[in-house]
């Protein structure tokens, strides 16, 4: 049971996705074009600025109403909704745990109001869950960081309002000869930090991603993120987090995939009635429907665990595992219903089995997430 204020806020994303997304999100998907009115409206509504304190221009709310924005986004298109979650919980969150008090107030403001976006630079090329293997180098010359590498599939970093992206790269070596980690503040603009054209992508196209570069890129020393060599623990606490607002982008996208099967379902007719009468069907859409649900009990779940300040971890992955799975099943399901039109793009199922897939890879893939769980419980 949501309290009053949270269920205030669930109404109004619902009818902000509905009547504001819903209408255009097709256009801009086929077009592979970022939607700039869209996040300029959600910036307006303040979404950007839900789980961070009013001192640094936030909403004051918490990290559960994030989520539960990102629900009722993902209900009906997931490229929006990843562009609030990455913004969020990888762009803006990250300053907001480990930033000085200056760099909060240099950079958090414009964010938390959707007036800019930033990056979060952590997968390699050459490196995706194994992040310890980052081969980007940062080496302190003087009152400067140069920085050399490359970054891939990061969201948010090359639209025409990203302001920064958050590098983690090498900056030295530990006494036990394994790498230390450090995150540094690279503004968008520096000279020898290039973005490159945006992927060609199966899904999220209305959603902007790039391949990074870093050639003798020179930043000053204080846009060191957090404390030197904390790094690593730095992005896995924010990946942790991350998990759940994916978690629960995945559980909108589930619903979204029963809600267009039921109403598909009482539309459609073959042999003479329509399909929603057939028990096949109606099956198959009670198995999404529990998906959903099961989903979303994770999620809130292990946001309430977060809010409460216990260990979180296990959940987390619990949550992010079955719902981006779920997603993912729900898909398929949806398109099975359909038939041939939910092999159509102008049926919104076609665009959540493009979309549902990434779901299992992005921000710890499955497999990373059943290593968490498997370790959290001392194996």
């Amino acid at each position: 049971m949501l309290n009053e204020e949270h269920e205030a806020l669930r109404e109004s994303v619902r009818e902000f996705a509905n009547d504001v997304v819903a209408p255009v999100i097709a256009k801009h998907y086929d077009n592979h074009t970022f939607p700039y009115d869209i996040v300029a409206a959600m910036g307006k509504m303040g979404l950007f600025g839900l789980p961070f304190a009013e001192e640094h221009g936030g909403m004051g709310g918490d990290y559960f109403a994030l989520c539960l924005a990102l629900e009722e986004l993902a209900r009906i298109d997931s490229s929006v909704a990843i562009t609030l979650e990455a913004a969020v919980s990888l762009g803006a969150m990250p300053i907001y745990r480990f930033g000085t008090e200056e760099q909060k107030r240099r950079w958090l403001p414009p964010l938390l109001r959707g007036e800019a976006l930033a990056g979060f630079g952590l997968t390699e090329p050459g490196f995706g869950s194994d992040a310890g293997g980052t081969a980007t180098r940062a080496v302190l010359d003087g009152d400067e960081w140069v920085i050399n590498g490359a970054k891939a599939f990061i969201t948010n970093s090359g639209t025409d309002i990203t302001s920064f992206v958050t590098v983690t790269a090498v900056t030295g070596t530990r006494p036990d000869g394994s790498k230390e980690l450090s995150t540094i503040i690279v503004p968008s603009g520096t000279p020898g930090f290039t973005v490159a054209p945006g992927y060609s992508k199966v899904g999220w196209c209305a959603s902007d991603t790039h391949e990074l570069s870093f050639e003798d890129v020179r930043v000053p020393a204080e846009n060191l993120l957090g404390e030197r060599g904390r790094g690593f623990a730095q992005f896995l606490r924010i990946l942790d987090e991350g998990r759940i607002a994916i978690a629960a982008l995945a559980v909108g996208l589930a619903q979204g995939c029963v809600d267009e099967s039921v109403r598909y379902a009482k539309e459609r007719h073959a042999f003479g009635q329509p399909i929603a009468g057939f028990q096949a069907i109606q099956f198959k859409i009670a198995d999404m429907e529990k998906r959903a649900h099961l989903g979303r009990l994770a999620y809130h779940d292990a946001a309430a665990e977060m809010l409460a300040g216990r260990d979180f971890k296990r959940k987390a992955a619990i949550a992010k595992l079955y719902a981006s799975e779920s997603a993912v099943d729900n898909a398929r399901d949806a398109t099975q219903i359909h038939g041939g039109y939910g092999f159509m793009n102008e049926f919104p199922v076609a665009r959540f089995w493009r979309d549902s897939k990434i779901l299992e890879i992005g921000e710890g893939t499955s497999e990373i997430q059943r290593m968490v769980i498997a370790r959290d419980l001392g194996l």
